[in-house]
C-alpha cells in the first residue's frame, strides 16, 4: 500500500514529463516494497500526493534551480537497507530523466526520505491495516505469513541497532584505564 508525497515546484517539468515521472515514481515504490508494478491490486492501492511549494529557499535565498522532495511511505517491514538505497537511486534517476538533466547535476537537488509507518498505525478503509493483512491483500491470503516474516525481520534489525547503541553507550561511559 504505497503512499508517496512529492513536492515539485510549479513549471519545474513539462506537463508530459511530470505525468511520466509521477507514474514512474509509483512503480518504483511498488517494486521497492517487493511487489509487481503490473499488479492491478498494487496499482489500485498506491496513492501519490503532488504538492506545489509556494517557494523554495536555499541559504535564505530563492533557489535558482528546481528542488524536489519525495517522501515514499510504506508500512513497517516493507523496506530493507538495500531496497531503501535502490529506491533513493531509482527515484533520483527518474527525476533526472524527467528534467533531462545528468544524474550528477540533479542529484544534489533531489531529496528522498523513505519512511516506514509503524505497524498498527497504517489506517485505510476505516480500519488499521497491519503488514500481514496488507501483504495478504496484495499477493494472496496464502502469503500472509510472509508479511509477518517481513515485519519480524525489520523489528530484529531495529532491536540490533538499539542493542549496539546501548553497548557503545556503556563502553563510552566506562572510565579510561
Amino acid at each position: 500500500m504505497p503512499m508517496i508525497d512529492v513536492l515539485i515546484p510549479e513549471h519545474a517539468l513539462t506537463p508530459d514529463a511530470e505525468t511520466r515521472l509521477l507514474k514512474e515514481l509509483t512503480d518504483i515504490l511498488i517494486r521497492a516494497e517487493g511487489y509487481d508494478p503490473g499488479s492491478p491490486n498494487a496499482q489500485r492501492v498506491s496513492v501519490l500526493h503532488l504538492h506545489r511549494p509556494a517557494a523554495i529557499f536555499v541559504g535564505g535565498e530563492p533557489s535558482k534551480l528546481p528542488r524536489y522532495r519525495i517522501i515514499p511511505s510504506a508500512p513497517e517491514g516493507q523496506y530493507t537497507d538495500e531496497s531503501r538505497a535502490t529506491l533513493v537511486r531509482e527515484i533520483t534517476e527518474a527525476v533526472a530523466r524527467a528534467e533531462n538533466t545528468p544524474f550528477k547535476d540533479i542529484a544534489p537537488r533531489v531529496w528522498v526520505f523513505p519512511t516506514e509507518i509503524p505497524d498498527g498505525q497504517w489506517g485505510a478503509n476505516g480500519v488499521i491495516n497491519r503488514l500481514p493483512d496488507i501483504h495478504a491483500m496484495l499477493v494472496g491470503e496464502e502469503q500472509r505469513s510472509d508479511g509477518a516474516k517481513r515485519l519480524a525481520r525489520r523489528r530484529r534489525e531495529k532491536a540490533l541497532i538499539t542493542l549496539e547503541a546501548a553497548v557503545d553507550g556503556v563502553r563510552m561511559s566506562q572510565p579510561k584505564k
